[in-house]
């Protein structure tokens, strides 16, 4: 049988291409995102092989997206499409049960590999990352403190991006009241009381791009 696969990029060019390289090796394409709600939704539905996930995708993250999915379908392999190879971003995206970690500039020659390999049961990081990560073990890097849950996590990222209470709770599925009290405990958790300093927040911990 073939490989299922979800794509989700917010670049409609992006995954255009990445169907096209895999359906030319005969992997399956079940569906598409273009943030990391769906992407969620969508191996909710089908339950693919893998999952290839873009890092820095609106509404929900790459690592935040894998982290939902590992829970609600834990036979789905997770890989993760990146321009970073700080030691923090790759390290949180072990954490969450990525098992591939495919630089975006090197998709075209990698991912196909990173794909076979997680499916045999291995984790795949391209040469720049792993190269990252054995970095990170030797300098003994610990990730920086985050005290918020994943639903804070993606409150914060959702605050970060613009959107007010009643947008938040529409597309979080909750009361407006419940959005709120997540937004407010977030600041509370970080003593950041600005959106201007969510946002710094935000960006440094790479839930959004600058």
């Amino acid at each position: 049988m073939a490989v299922t696969v979800i794509l989700a990029d917010d670049h409609a060019v992006v995954r255009q291409g990445i169907r096209m390289l895999l359906e030319k090796e005969r992997f399956a394409i079940l569906g598409e995102a273009a943030n990391g709600l769906e992407a969620v939704r969508l191996v909710e539905q089908f339950h693919p092989d893998v999952a290839v996930l873009d890092l820095s995708m609106p509404m929900l993250n790459g690592i935040g997206a894998a982290a939902q999915i590992k829970k609600i379908s834990p036979r789905t392999m997770n890989i993760l499409l990146t321009m970073y190879t700080e030691e923090h971003h790759i390290l949180e995206a072990l954490r969450a049960g990525i098992k591939g970690c495919v630089l975006k500039t090197q998709a075209a020659d990698q991912l196909l590999l990173a794909i076979r390999e997680v499916c045999a049961g291995g984790v795949y990081l391209s040469p720049s990352v792993s190269g990252a990560v054995v970095q990170a073990y030797l300098a003994k890097l610990e990730l920086p403190y985050d005290p918020l849950t994943d639903r804070e996590r993606q409150v914060l990222q959702l605050v970060a991006e613009g959107k007010r209470t009643k947008e938040i709770a529409l597309i979080l599925g909750v009361t407006a009241k419940t959005a709120e009290t997540h937004r407010v405990k977030v600041m509370e958790k970080l003593d950041i009381h600005s959106t201007a300093g969510l946002v710094r927040y935000a960006i440094r911990r790479g839930l959004i791009e600058a």
